[in-house]
């Protein structure tokens, strides 16, 4: 039988976007998009206040990181695509 993973590593992020609807959008966009190795590395999202806020938990240092990292590049790129259309854009 398989011992269970360790999840010794975490990173807690929050970023505010100054709106429950911008951070509700970010969300939605964020929260199909799941983790590659999943018995590797946790996500948990939450919105609250206009505030997007995300743990993460990896059973190894490295996998933290490259799912940071790729998770910090998707958030730039829905954060980058409020400021630009989020005034005109109706979901």
């Amino acid at each position: 039988m398989a011992t269970p993973p360790q999840w010794e590593f975490s990173c807690d992020m929050e970023m505010y976007f100054g709106s429950e609807e911008n951070a509700s959008i970010v969300y939605a966009a964020l929260v199909v998009d799941k983790e590659l190795q999943p018995d590797k590395v946790k996500r948990l999202m939450t919105v609250s206040d206009g505030k997007l806020s995300v743990h993460f938990e990896a059973t190894e240092a490295r996998f933290l990181r490259a799912s940071f990292s790729a998770f910090v590049d998707v958030l730039t790129l829905a954060t980058k695509t409020i400021e630009e259309f989020g005034q005109v854009m109706k979901l």
